[in-house]
């Protein structure tokens, strides 16, 4: 049996990474490929911002798992201690006797281990044949994407999956790219709510630079804040309970309003968004007392966005650019006018946020 092993730190692993590995394979007719995402590097220290060496196993999985005959080794990730190469090979010899082990290397590793700056490199040298990968396969390093992602780059060179794991958990200081933010939210959305929702970010971006206000915040906030809107009320039911919240009794009317919970929890534990964020998916469609700048923001670009076409509608969207409070107050007042129309009668919160106004 051919077995190639795979080690590094893959910190995040990336396409390069797994595409680097499949030319290997098929170059050199390996049998067998035997991932090994390190634990403690002996060699070098990780970058102090780095995942739980379960969390980097975890990424590892899904980058190589549709690479046919790969498996993951944790054998020295979750070990405390250093781990050297030639102990790692030893072990996977003596699971796999009378097999050939090619050792996969880029560059700098394949140099330094020829050079004999290895622990026991004459010994490994004896036991495995180095493989050095493409270059030009990978073309990116796992140090440069770390630094692209905070700045809302790099979904081009990580899987899907690996890049929702990152943003979700918001490792390496990750910032969501704006287009898969968009393109994720526009997948849980009716497509006839989808123009409402590009408008509304369009209308928060614009408030929010008025009233100086975070541009980011406002813009992921827009963005989800409609997410869950075409669930019926069982499916919000579930969300509810599935995060552990308890849901209150509802009055007639107010199960319409269990889209700006669920909304939030799945902002949070989806995208891993921040309190400020989801506060103002939670609140932008009953207002509430003590509503922050970005709340009102974004409770007022939800109303006033350009699709939305109702006869004091220029109005209001002229008082959101002059006086914030006035235009809140506007827009709650209709709100409960509205509801009271309709025969239904409006949240306690929403009549909290109307007195919490100056007159």
């Amino acid at each position: 049996m051919r077995i190639g092993i795979f080690g590094g730190s893959f910190n995040p692993p990336h396409n390069g990474h797994v595409q680097a590995a499949n030319v290997a394979i098929s170059s050199n007719k390996l049998d067998l490929l035997i991932v090994v995402p390190t634990g403690t590097p002996p060699h070098k220290k990780l970058p102090e911002n780095s995942p739980s060496p379960e969390m980097r196993l975890e990424m590892t999985k899904n980058a190589f798992s549709e690479l046919k005959n790969t498996i993951i080794s944790d054998a020295e990730i979750l070990s405390t201690e250093p781990c050297y190469t030639i102990d790692t090979v030893n072990s996977i010899k003596s699971e796999y006797p009378g097999s050939e082990m090619f050792l996969l290397l880029g560059d700098d590793m394949h140099d330094s281990l020829l050079s004999h700056k290895w622990k026991d490199s004459k010994k490994l040298l004896r036991l495995v044949t180095p493989i050095l990968l493409p270059r030009h396969v990978i073309d990116i390093s796992s140090t440069e994407l770390r630094e692209m992602l905070p700045n809302r780059e790099g979904t081009s060179y990580i899987s899907d999956d690996n890049y929702s794991y990152i943003i979700k958990h918001r490792l390496y200081n990750a910032k969501p790219d704006w287009d898969w933010l968009r393109g994720r939210a526009h997948e849980m959305l009716d497509p006839g709510r989808i123009p409402h929702v590009d408008a509304c970010e369009i209308e928060a971006m614009r408030l929010a630079e008025r009233w100086n206000v975070s541009f980011e915040d406002a813009r992921e906030a827009a963005i989800l804040h409609d997410i869950t809107k075409k669930l019926d009320f069982n499916e919000n039911l579930c969300i509810i309970t599935g995060h552990g919240e308890k849901i209150y009794e509802l009055k007639k009317g107010e199960e319409k309003l269990l889209h700006s919970i669920t909304g939030s929890l799945l902002a949070k534990s989806m995208f891993g968004m921040s309190d400020a964020v989801t506060n103002a998916i939670r609140w932008h469609t009953t207002g509430k007392s003590r509503m922050s700048m970005l709340e009102k923001i974004i409770y007022l670009a939800d109303y006033t966005e350009s699709t939305r076409n109702f006869p004091e509608v220029e109005e209001l969207r002229k008082k959101a650019y002059s006086n914030i409070d006035d235009a809140m107050k506007m827009g709650l007042e209709m709100t409960v006018s509205d509801l009271l129309s309709r025969g239904i009668s409006p949240s306690a919160v929403t009549y909290d946020a109307l007195n919490d106004l100056p007159d």
